[in-house]
């Protein structure tokens, strides 16, 4: 089975930066967005015709042109969950989770602790509701979650880790959050494969030629339950896929 996740930072926009070239070239059987920024009633038949033939599920946020997600599946899931039950934390259309005969698969936005850290108190509310969330469905069959996580988790996961320690993304307790969730049962499919490779980055700034010159993060996972690890066939990140301000990542699950 092969799986892609990305955060389109606005699919209507990034549908005319050859996001339907990339979509259709890759041929996922379940393809995963991030910051759609749209609602429902904004889908057009444009963007109904580049997912015609899959299944469409989406998450939009109460606050339009802001965060979203979406999955396009061609297996028909057996079951469809928006949110994590909480309706703090729902208002934002951050996950959608499908209901799989052998996995769920959980598609998710993470809240961004801003600027100064303004919502890192709330992120940490998030990470523990979320991570109670996942292990919920792991105690019932294995989970498969993708998505921004919007966290570095270890040096090699961007590129100057010293002059960013406390910044967004890269502070001690986000990245202790993700450490947390790995410990509890998970596994970060990429450095499962690839634990010492460097310069691997899935979002770039716009600013001072961040991509160009590749000074990126890795910020965007496939996690799956440490029971279906050895099902971990391959993890990628599309480096060269634009559109974004972030890349395409992928796995291929033997499930």
């Amino acid at each position: 089975m092969k799986l892609v996740s990305w955060n389109v930072n606005g699919l209507r926009a990034v549908v005319t930066k050859g996001f339907e070239k990339f979509f259709r070239d890759i041929n996922a059987d379940i393809f995963c967005v991030q910051e759609t920024k749209m609602q429902e009633d904004q889908i057009d038949d444009k963007i109904n015709s580049i997912f015609k033939g899959y299944n469409c599920y989406w998450n939009s946020a109460e606050k339009k042109g802001y965060s979203g997600t979406a999955i396009f599946t061609k297996v028909q899931p057996l079951n469809v969950t928006y949110g994590i039950g909480i309706e703090e934390h729902d208002k934002e259309g951050r996950v959608i989770t499908l209901e799989f005969e052998k996995f769920y698969l959980v598609d998710c936005y993470t809240p961004n602790s801003k600027r100064e850290l303004e919502r890192l108190d709330y992120r940490m509310i998030w990470e523990d509701e979320f991570r109670k969330y996942l292990l919920t469905l792991n105690s019932k069959k294995p989970v498969v979650m993708c998505g921004d996580l919007n966290v570095a988790h270890n040096e090699i996961d961007l590129k100057n880790p010293k002059t960013n320690r406390r910044n967004a993304g890269f502070t001690d307790e986000e990245r202790g959050k993700m450490t947390e969730l790995l410990n509890s049962g998970f596994t970060d499919t990429f450095r499962y494969l690839y634990p010492d490779k460097t310069d691997m980055y899935s979002w770039w700034s716009y600013m001072f030629k961040a991509r160009e010159k590749n000074v990126g993060w890795r910020i965007d996972y496939f996690i799956v339950s440490k029971a279906i690890e050895d099902k971990i066939k391959e993890s990628y990140i599309f480096s060269e896929v634009m559109g974004s301000d972030h890349c395409p990542v992928g796995l291929d699950l033997e499930i």
